[in-house]
């Protein structure tokens, strides 16, 4: 599967029973670049380095997959802007950079679109790996269905007869974010019309357009007079 970013939209590129689909989707919006001006200790171990260059290493190294409440998960350190002259602290061997840097972090938002694979089918749902981090979908949120978990380790819908397994790749929406322990639980919901399995999505547009052009082809009745 391809996909590629355009202006504000996702297009996704799918191969579905050897046919070749390209389904589009509304950007999600929860990447944002922050400038940040902090001390940055930098560890003795660096101190051979120019001294940009041993603060960016240090962010990269510290700042990574940091999270915090309120601005995230780091992703990355984008750019380092400025540092200033270095201070040694008695009793302490590191420098400390009072430094300005650039960072990309993902902020989870209530009702907003992820996309992701997944990670693993459990009894109780399945576990949605979306890059940067992790949301799990309970069994009565993977679809719009009677879900039973088999022994093969998949979710199988009673009437649709659909299939859930892991690495299929999947569109949920944000239902839930809790911040306790170390890391944020997601909480995420398939039953809604547009999400789910990228096959379903695809199939069930498929169904639609075929639907409205049958309308569209039947003859009008004639009034009678």
């Amino acid at each position: 599967m391809f996909a590629q970013i355009d202006k504000n939209q996702f297009y996704f590129l799918l191969i579905v029973n050897k046919k070749l689909y390209k389904a589009k989707f509304l950007y999600f919006l929860m990447f944002y670049e922050l400038l940040v001006t902090d001390f940055v200790r930098v560890e003795p171990t660096k101190f051979g380095m120019d001294s940009d260059d041993a603060v960016r290493s240090q962010l990269e190294e510290s700042y990574t997959g940091f999270q915090d409440k309120d601005i995230g998960t780091v992703v990355s350190v984008l750019d380092v802007i400025d540092v200033k002259e270095g201070v040694v602290i008695p009793g302490d061997g590191a420098a400390y950079y009072e430094s300005t840097f650039k960072i990309i972090v993902f902020r989870p938002e209530l009702q907003e679109l992820v996309y992701g694979t997944i990670e693993e089918i459990t009894s109780f749902g399945a576990f949605l790996d979306m890059g940067v981090i992790k949301g799990m979908i309970h069994i009565s949120q993977t679809m719009d269905d009677f879900v039973s978990f088999s022994d093969t380790g998949a979710l199988s819908g009673k009437e649709g007869k659909r299939t859930l397994v892991k690495d299929d790749h999947c569109m949920a929406r944000i239902v839930a974010i809790s911040y306790r322990g170390e890391e944020p639980k997601i909480g995420l919901t398939m039953r809604q019309p547009g999400l789910g399995k990228m096959e379903w999505i695809i199939q069930d547009k498929a169904k639609q357009t075929q639907t409205k052009q049958v309308v569209a082809e039947k003859p009008a009745k004639k009034k009678k007079k």
